[in-house]
């Protein structure tokens, strides 16, 4: 029996949040969902960062392998997330969750950090696989809370366990799963699952056969609930290939990346409707002037004179050009990392253009070229790279140029079409805050084997 995934990844930055801090990854092979936290500038970091290390297991990879590989992976990209901090004083604190499957053959490996959580439709039931590491799941484990009193608890949002610069080394919930033909697993930050019941999402799962078109209808279902934090959905199918029927093609291979990893990150929420409407920013139409016929037949009032209304005029253009002046000259003293279209280049100025006018100039174009660089990486600067200052442009291409000399011919392959290729859907800014140094809950057995050791894992048992 040879599977595959059919997949599909959707994000919103939801109704209340400037900034998309999810990032979510669907291939072949790997499904991540990544909540970062820290921050205007610390999660979407956290977060892609953790996408960008990870994206290099989206090929085959031998069974015997995928947790041990998963793991690696993780922990590579926890130690790539305390770099950035140490580097970069200004994302002291940052971090992200990380709920992760990587398939091969007829095998799933599960990672989870964080309270982004993992379902999985079988048999025509929904069952939530991992478990929050929250302040308030440990209450619930220890008989001191009830599932009630947890959604209305002060501190739901608080996690325990995180990837980042905390002062905890990172835990992981890993275990080794089998691969069943008509399985839908759906992974999403808490954006979603703080916002749509196990009951709604189950009726969802089932009801929707295509994959997008049953992310889409979950993070609208987020969004109606009022949309106060990041959104991110993948949904992802398990489907044989063998028994597909003649004339039917096999599920696309195409990576799908959102959120704050994607080249789009700065999408605008899709939510629409009266929580919509609730959260954004009301305009409210004046009302029209009182209007009386006899008053209106009354004696225009004597005209006042145009000089104080001039003054007036003048003094307001002379601050705006001031305003502009000003804001020009500090536009001048900004830096961000982009690109030529060939080399990663160094611009002194904003990365936007006010019409017709640039307001950046390229200041060093760098010898590193776009294409040594991985795809996730390339988009990153494509989509440029804000810097604090010139030396932290010219810091930030030297981690580019350090990041070539150590790509190898697997780390920068595409994802391979053949050999069961397959497809995955659906990929959230935690809205919580880590407490540092706490004792860690004992994460309960999941539906199927937990991992314990490094030893390689059997079918459905635990490491």
């Amino acid at each position: 029996m040879s599977f595959a995934l059919r997949y599909a990844a959707r994000t919103d930055v939801g109704l209340v949040r400037s900034n998309n801090q999810d990032s979510g990854y669907a291939g072949s092979h790997l499904l991540v969902v990544a909540d970062g936290m820290g921050g205007h500038a610390g999660g979407d970091v956290a977060s892609s960062v953790a996408i960008a290390h990870l994206a290099s297991l989206d090929t085959e990879t031998p069974a015997s392998d995928i947790v041990a590989s998963l793991e690696r992976s993780i922990l590579e990209a926890n130690q790539a997330i305390l770099r950035r901090a140490r580097d970069e004083p200004q994302l002291a604190g940052l971090g992200t969750t990380v709920t992760a499957l990587l398939r091969a053959e007829g095998k799933f490996a599960l990672a989870h950090i964080g309270d982004s959580r993992a379902y999985l439709l079988r048999d025509g039931e929904t069952s939530q696989i991992t478990k929050d590491h929250t302040f308030v799941q440990r209450l619930i484990d220890e008989g001191r809370l009830t599932e009630e009193e947890a959604e209305r608890h002060p501190q739901r949002s608080v996690i325990m366990r995180v990837l980042g610069d905390v002062d905890s080394d990172p835990e992981l919930d890993l275990s080794l799963r089998s691969a069943h033909a008509g399985d839908r697993w759906m992974l999403c930050s808490d954006g979603l699952s703080g916002l749509v019941s196990l009951r709604t999402i189950d009726a969802t799962l089932q009801e929707i056969e295509d994959p997008g078109e049953c992310a889409d209808a979950l993070v609208q279902l987020a969004l109606k609930g009022g949309g106060q934090d990041n959104i991110t959905c993948i949904i992802a199918d398990v489907v044989d290939l063998d028994a597909l029927p003649r004339g039917v093609e096999a599920p696309s291979a195409t990576p799908q990346i959102v959120g704050s990893a994607a080249r789009n990150r700065n999408q605008p929420t899709a939510g629409s409707g009266p929580a919509a409407k609730a959260a954004a920013l009301g305009r409210t139409d004046a009302e029209p002037a009182y209007s009386d016929d006899d008053f209106d037949e009354e004696d225009e009032p004597p005209r006042r004179s145009v000089w104080p209304a001039l003054v007036t005029l003048a003094l307001l253009l002379a601050l705006l050009v001031g305003a502009a002046w000003a804001g020009y000259g500090w536009s001048q003293r900004q830096y961000y990392v982009g690109s030529d279209g060939t080399n990663v280049v160094i611009y002194r100025g904003l990365s936007q253009d006010l019409g017709p006018i640039s307001l950046s100039t390229p200041v060093e174009t760098t010898d590193v070229e776009l294409e040594a660089l991985t795809p996730i990486t390339r988009q990153q600067v494509e989509a440029t790279i804000t810097a604090a200052d010139l030396a932290d442009a010219e810091a930030i291409v030297d981690r580019l140029e350090g990041e070539t000399a150590d790509l190898t011919p697997q780390q920068t392959a595409a994802p391979s079409d053949g050999g069961g290729a397959s497809d995955a859907g659906g990929a959230g800014d935690a809205g919580g805050s880590v407490v540092p140094g706490t004792v860690q809950p004992t994460a309960p057995a999941t539906p199927e084997a937990t991992v314990d050791s490094p030893a390689p894992p059997t079918e459905d048992q635990a490491r």
